[in-house]
């Protein structure tokens, strides 16, 4: 067994579109980034390839590569399932947590897992999203970004 840890976070600004777990997110901000920017995803990423012993999302994925520009996140996770299990890893489980003050995203955490496990191949059960606010302190507080963070546990066989 293997266990990984991942974090991301982006800017929050007006005219840019909110992917959020796979799923575009209504809001009068969005997250900006080099891909989609679609913090939920990089942080499963991160984890998924450090449990693999592969480094980070930046290592496979540099935001200096020109078509990687505008990505969708989906495109990179699945690139990231196929590279864990060339390694001869399969996923046990994913914990998340996203922390975000405003909007208030409980309610499509149900659409945002049957995306990204369509995505990665497992069931619904194997992931869990949680959403935090974070009581209107820092910059997610003043609704400047979002942050979020990933724990997996991956197993050989």
């Amino acid at each position: 067994m293997r266990i990984g840890f991942g974090f991301d976070t982006h800017a929050l600004e007006t005219g840019h579109e909110f992917r959020l777990g796979g799923i575009t997110v209504q809001h009068t901000k969005g997250a900006t980034g080099h891909s989609d920017a679609d913090a939920l995803i990089h942080a499963i990423i991160d984890a998924l390839l450090g449990a693999a012993g592969l480094r980070d999302i930046g290592n496979q994925f540099p935001d200096t590569d020109i078509s990687l520009k505008g990505i969708d996140s989906q495109v990179l996770l699945s690139k990231t399932i196929d590279l864990i299990r060339e390694k001869g890893f399969t996923i046990s489980n994913i914990d998340t947590t996203i922390v975000l003050q405003q909007p208030r995203i409980s309610k499509l955490i149900p659409e945002m897992i049957l995306a990204l496990t369509k995505t990665m191949n497992i069931e619904t059960g194997q992931l869990s999203i949680k959403a935090k606010t974070s009581e209107n302190l820092g910059f997610i507080g003043r609704e400047e970004g979002i942050s979020a963070y990933a724990v997996v546990l991956l197993e050989t066989g």
